[in-house]
Order: structure tokens, then sequence, then C-alpha cells
């Protein structure tokens, strides 16, 4: 069966819209894009769209490259301070010249709707509940609830630990009471961990996942995505050998990508005085 995060986000974008509209909510979300990156540009296009679907006010800030670190720290700060903005997101990747870990701590956890800051990340990780949950596992968390697949005992492999999808959703499935095994380029054995998990996650941006890793009963969750050598969107998961052997499979595109902006605009509509 697949994992329809089309379907599924356009379903959580109306509960959001309704919530809003219902509590008079007075979101603002303020998107800042640094340079001309194609990929950033719309993936900004597409929080902004979503944003006025739900009655979020949205801003986009755009900056050029040539934007100093102090200059974008100076504007967060700023931000941080705007009463009238209850929501900050820094488009990535940033230029070179930029620290992108400078940048994002200097965001307000309260404001961090990316779920990125010490503080958000923090408290994920020993057991507190962070302002915000980082996007993209939130979103992979509501797509598996969304279809009643059970967490609670089950075998889950997370490939990838970046603090952006892998280290965070094995975290969020830690809560939920699966047991988790994280792999990634110096993991051992790999198929024979895949072919026994209940749940896999792949988020490394490569093709990874083949259709002897997995078993009937797995659900499969890819959170990779880029352009294959035939030019076509792919993900970590071959989905046309994988798919006819396992239980659940999220497509690329259609997937998780949609689940993350929904996400994103419920942590938006969350507001903090």
């Amino acid at each position: 069966m697949i994992l329809d995060g089309k379907a599924v986000s356009q379903k959580i974008l109306e509960q959001v819209r309704k919530r809003v509209e219902a509590e008079n909510i007075k979101a603002h979300l303020v998107v800042i894009l640094v340079g001309e990156d194609s990929a950033s540009k719309i993936y900004v296009k597409n929080k902004k769209i979503a944003a006025e679907k739900v009655g979020i006010k949205s801003t986009v800030i755009e900056l050029p490259d040539s934007t100093t670190e102090s200059e974008l720290l100076d504007k967060i700060d700023k931000l941080n301070k705007d009463q009238d903005v209850t929501g900050i997101l820094v488009q990535l990747p940033l230029p070179e010249h930029i620290d992108k870990n400078k940048i994002v701590q200097a965001i307000s956890p309260k404001k961090d709707v990316d779920g990125f800051t010490p503080e958000n990340v923090g408290k994920l990780a020993i057991g507190l509940e962070p302002y915000f949950y980082p996007a993209t596992p939130q979103g992979i968390i509501m797509l598996l609830d969304e279809y009643k697949i059970p967490l609670e005992g089950a075998d889950a492999v997370v490939i990838g630990r970046s603090n952006i999808v892998g280290r965070p959703i094995a975290q969020m499935l830690l809560r939920r009471n699966a047991t988790v095994t994280i792999a990634h380029s110096y993991t051992k054995d790999l198929e024979s961990k895949i072919k026994t998990a209940d749940i896999v996650v792949s988020a490394v941006g490569k093709k990874v996942v083949r259709c002897k890793m997995v078993n009937r009963n797995s659900v499969i969750v890819d959170v990779g995505i880029f352009r294959g050598s035939n030019g076509k969107l792919t993900g970590d998961v071959d989905f046309d050998l994988v798919s006819p052997s396992v239980k659940y499979i999220t497509p690329v595109p259609g997937g998780v990508g949609p689940m993350t902006i929904a996400s994103l605009m419920y942590n938006a509509s969350k507001v903090y005085h």
C-alpha cells in the first residue's frame, strides 16, 4: 500500500486552517532566503503558498549572496524581538561564508518552526517537550499515524544520522516505544538489519534500499529525493522493485515531501508569547 503523503498533507493543512480560523490565531511566519539557489527558491515559494492556504501570514525576506554572517545575525535578532513575528525559518543551504550552526543557534527557540535550535533538539533528546519538533520527522510520524501503523514495540532502522532527519526521527520513534537502530556509512551488514526491520526510514540521498533487502511486512519511508541519471526525481529506495515486496511504502515525489510542508504549517500555527 502506498503511504500517500500528498493526500494526508492536504488533510492536515485543512485541519490547521480550521484551527487557525476557529481560534483566531495570529501567526506570522518569516522565511529568510539568502542567495540564488533555485531549489531553495522553489521550497520557499511552496512554503508561502501553504501558509496562505491555512491562513498564516507569511513574509519572505530575500537577501543577496553577498550578505555577511553578521548582517544575517542582526536580521534574526530583530525578528526575535519583533512581537508580530511568531515563526522564523532560515532556508538552507546558506552561502559557504556563513556558519549555518551560528545562524540556527541565533533563532529564538519559541520561534524556531524548523525545530533545529539546540534547546528544541536538546529537549527532544532528553525526553522533554520541545517548542517545536523538526518538520520532516514530525511529518513522518503524522503519516505513519494516519495509516495506523503501530510504532510501539516495532523494530525500526533509520538510515542516516543527520541533525535534520536521522537523529530526530530516531528520537521520536524511541518516544513511541519503538526499538531503533541508526545505520550509517560505517554500519556493517546493513542488508540484514533492513531485512528484519518492521519500519525502515532512509534519509541519505542515494540509492541504498533494494528489493532483496526488505521483507513482506516492512514499512518503507523514503526521505531521499534527488535526480537520477535519467533526470527523473527518485529517492533512496528502488521503488519499482521494492514496492511489490513490502507492506507500505512512500513514493518519491508525493510521500515525505508534502508531509514536511504540512508539518511545518502545523508548527507555524503554534504561537508562543
